[in-house]
């Protein structure tokens, strides 16, 4: 079964390190984490797919993600 969390146009947020030329980027909606999952897409395929994960890998995948070099 799957549950679906409606994200409004504005309820997403671009990832930081995204350029004005629309990178290799991500967006997230923060909203969404009080229903204990936070949605991930591609910022440059906003009907495309979402991913659904949990707040503790959001938050340590932005954490790998600030300490990396790549």
């Amino acid at each position: 079964m799957r549950n679906a969390i409606n994200v409004t146009a504005d309820g997403w947020v671009r990832s930081s390190y995204s350029g004005p030329e629309g990178g290799q980027c991500v967006e997230w909606a923060p909203g969404a984490v009080a229903h204990g999952v936070v949605p991930v897409r591609d910022s440059k395929d906003p009907e495309g797919p979402v991913l659904a994960v949990s707040p503790g890998a959001w938050a340590a995948f932005v954490a790998f993600a600030a300490r990396s070099d790549a």
